[in-house]
């Protein structure tokens, strides 16, 4: 399903807002495969994937009495945010608990220094994705916050607990390695 139409999404947020689940579940439908999508970004494995979505939409729902609607695309600006947010809640906590190998540190596979923009021209997009999924997490992590959500060094390394020098550090080394993934992609479909 895509977009909701702006004056029906008005209305089924107040409709939620009052505990309508009609309304509620037509919000899931509309935007669970895109909550699912920002999510996996961050969370390659499927299981996580699922706890985290869910965990958003419960916020979602819970916290709808204060979204402000600003117009058309807020309330998926909004969900967008707040799956995001538990996304690194998720890995925060995993870090914490120590129930995953967390390292910032550069792995021995980038050896050239490649930097600037990565021509992805005519790589299907499920393959960056895949590429990307397959990044160190610190890597993904960072890499996700920066080009995709658009967010600084400066709040990146106040939302993760690192420094601004490792996340540019770590934004350049993953970028480096997407390079290397991509230039791989390409000469593996020359040759055959």
């Amino acid at each position: 399903m895509g977009d909701l139409a702006s004056e029906s999404e008005r209305v089924l947020v107040e409709r939620a807002r009052s505990g309508d689940r009609t309304s509620m579940k037509r919000i899931y439908d509309c935007y669970s495969k895109y909550l699912a999508a920002t999510c996996s970004r961050f969370l390659p494995d499927r299981d996580e994937l699922r706890d985290v979505l869910q965990d958003s939409f419960v916020k979602i729902f819970s916290s709808l009495d204060r979204f402000e609607y600003r117009g058309a695309g807020s309330l998926k600006a909004w969900m967008r945010q707040i799956a995001v947010n538990e996304s690194l809640k998720f890995l925060r906590n995993r870090r914490r608990h120590g129930t995953v190998e967390y390292q910032w540190e550069l792995p021995d596979v980038v050896e050239d220094d490649q930097e600037g923009e990565m021509d992805v021209g005519n790589i299907p997009p499920e393959v960056i994705q895949a590429m990307v999924k397959d990044l160190p997490e610190g890597y993904r992590t960072v890499l996700n916050l920066y080009v995709f959500e658009g967010w600084s060094h400066r709040r990146i390394s106040a939302e993760l607990g690192i420094t601004e020098g490792t996340s540019a550090s770590q934004l350049h080394r993953a970028r480096a390695i997407l390079a290397k993934k991509i230039e791989q992609f390409r000469n593996r479909r020359n040759d055959g």
